[in-house]
């Protein structure tokens, strides 16, 4: 039996792996891999156009380098949950009891909620609104929210309130999202009010986790927020190839590449 043919959300994730492994392909190229008609290939490259993640190029499109805006929480939301759901379970097994962990903005460090079910007299601390509701039925978890001005699009806070609340706590691990990174750039973003806040609880932690998918890297963004090196940990996900890792390892920066399998490469 012929498999369903893909809705557009999952053929766009389809034509942004292919593009990660040939960094260029062309219209033809993208409608014999996909099977589908030329006129969609360029509908949906035009769609991911518009979100950042690809270049439209004569006759084809390539993996954006450079990252003009942030993705909004709805985009982010349907991307890469296989590999987010490896990402925040390597990440989980950092936490222990009565420890206090701040959790970044950001779907991919959302999605660690599920895996810390059974952890008790655990403080967690965030400035994401949805990161925060997951948590609100948590019996062993005291919650605090970083208050400050609301990214509405990304549902968090950020700018000179959320940094000032989180120069006055005290944290054991730091768990940093990022929409861009690599080596040369570190972690960067578009939106300047973001980079206090991560640096305040970098500066905050006795560890600093970044945990960014593979998709994310080779990214930067006008900002940066700090370099690969200033983190004591790095996880992404087993999508990650080995020249990539090679690159990051020369930082001196451990890095784990988590799988579904529950198997992390080094």
């Amino acid at each position: 039996m012929a498999s369903p043919p893909l809705i557009p959300e999952q053929r766009r994730q389809e034509i942004l792996r292919h593009l990660r492994q040939a960094q260029v392909l062309s219209y033809h190229q993208l409608t014999e891999l996909l099977g589908v008609s030329h006129m969609t290939i360029r509908r949906d490259i035009a769609a991911l156009e518009k979100q950042g993640s690809v270049e439209a190029t004569p006759g084809g499109a390539k993996i954006a380098t450079r990252l003009l805006r942030e993705p909004d929480r709805t985009e982010k939301a349907g991307t890469d949950r296989a590999a987010k759901t490896a990402m925040a379970r390597a990440a989980a097994t950092m936490v222990t009891d009565s420890m206090t962990i701040y959790l970044d903005a950001g779907t991919t460090i959302q999605a660690i909620r599920p895996f810390l079910g059974e952890v008790r007299d655990l403080t967690v601390v965030s400035n994401d609104l949805a990161t925060v509701a997951d948590f609100c039925d948590h019996p062993g978890v005291d919650l605090i929210c970083v208050g400050g001005r609301v990214e509405t699009a990304n549902r968090s806070t950020a700018g000179r309130l959320a940094t000032l609340a989180l120069r006055e706590l005290s944290l054991d691990v730091a768990f940093l999202s990022s929409s861009s990174w690599d080596v040369g750039h570190g972690v960067t973003t578009p939106v300047e009010a973001k980079v206090d806040v991560k640096r305040a609880a970098l500066a905050a932690a006795t560890t600093s986790v970044l945990v960014a998918g593979s998709a994310k890297f080779g990214r930067f963004a006008r900002y940066r927020v700090l370099r690969l090196d200033e983190i004591d940990k790095i996880i992404t996900d087993d999508e990650l190839d080995d020249e990539a890792a090679a690159e990051i390892a020369g930082t001196g920066v451990p890095l784990l590449r988590a799988g579904l399998d529950n198997s992390g490469v080094a």
